[in-house]
């Protein structure tokens, strides 16, 4: 029985899902639990019958040190033989703890933060590909015995999500070329300017032969995408009309996601879609590129300050975020049009 923890963010979380896919199909004999929160449970749905969830309260009954305690205990009821941390932070890092001294066999995810902090440092920077969050979690594994052969392809397996569970909501696709956008991430260094990103909506919304579904969450992406839908009445805003697992499956059925550096890249990889990424303040080279996506299909300008971000959170240097506001609409066209024709 192992235990596996991720706890947030939805990126990373997604993340895990082809090494945990991988892991339990070449090992079937194992009983693998996902300790993850709650919320994103709908990601492991998809994956092999030996492939279990727990959700953590952890703004409930499982906060605070009392909170960890509570979880440990009933982790523990469920007599895990090992202990894989993909997380590494101060949450996993006590339940580790409280399971070395139980003499179960624990791994940490080993972060690399030495070669980030070199390739976003603002002299003499080492511009040097990091290992990727997927190796860094086979590596956890590797550390207990279970080495993995990453050959994961799609959620689905060699096909797609169920259209007539999707249909209703996206009407029928026939033989329009559909194009996902999600036009929004958590830092200001990671979004393309919303002014630019409209440009590359209209170009889409005037082609008949087009279908536009822009993806994002909350009440200001709601009237950013309000705003795009009255001006272009072919696009349509996916926000409260699936949830994670049937926008997994809308996701399945697209000719191609645009999408920043950010969790819809990563979802959009694990039903094996390509993307056209955006990075502005971040860098593929940070090791948080979509699972199998090509460096061809990134968008990003070779400026001396780039990469100043492993997260895209701190402010830009120059003050004027040259990284996304330079890139012109107009590439970021061609590189749609370049895989949907």
């Amino acid at each position: 029985r192992i235990l596996i923890i991720r706890f947030s963010a939805l990126g990373d979380v997604a993340m895990t899902i082809p090494v945990i896919h991988s892991l339990a199909v070449q090992y079937p004999q194992h009983e693998i639990t996902v300790l993850s929160r709650a919320v994103w449970q709908p990601l492991f749905q998809g994956l092999p019958a030996n492939v279990g969830f727990v959700g953590a309260d952890l703004t409930g009954k499982h906060k605070g040190l009392w909170g960890l305690n509570s979880l440990y205990s009933e982790l523990k009821a469920m007599h895990f033989d090992y202990i894989a941390d993909f997380h590494h932070v101060l949450r996993s890092k006590y339940l580790c703890l409280r399971f070395r001294l139980a003499n179960k066999p624990v791994a940490s995810i080993c972060k690399g933060r030495a070669g980030k902090k070199k390739l976003v440092r603002r002299h003499d920077k080492v511009m040097e590909n990091q290992k990727s969050s997927f190796r860094r979690y086979a590596d956890v594994l590797e550390k207990l015995g279970l080495p993995v052969l990453l050959n994961f392809s799609s959620i689905y397996g060699e096909g797609k999500g169920n259209f007539a569970e999707i249909e209703p909501v996206t009407g029928p696709k026939e033989d329009q070329k559909w194009i996902g956008i999600a036009p929004f991430a958590k830092h200001r260094g990671k979004i393309y300017p919303l002014e630019l990103q409209e440009q590359v909506i209209a170009h889409f919304a005037a082609n008949p032969q087009v279908k536009v579904f822009l993806f994002g969450g909350g009440k200001s992406e709601q009237e950013v995408f309000d705003t795009w839908i009255a001006k272009y009445p072919s696009v349509v805003s996916m926000i409260g009309k699936l949830n994670m697992r049937t926008e997994l499956n809308l996701m399945s059925h697209l000719d191609v996601m645009l999408s920043m550096d950010s969790a819809n890249m990563h979802l959009a990889s694990l039903v094996n879609i390509p993307v056209v990424s955006i990075w502005g303040a971040t860098h593929p080279y940070a090791g948080f590129m979509g699972w199998k996506q090509l460096p061809v299909n990134t968008v990003q300008l070779d400026l001396s300050c780039r990469p100043c971000s492993v997260y895209g959170q701190k402010p830009s240097w120059r003050g004027d975020y040259a990284c996304l506001r330079d890139i012109k609409p107009e590439q970021v066209i061609a590189k749609i049009e370049g895989i949907v024709g």
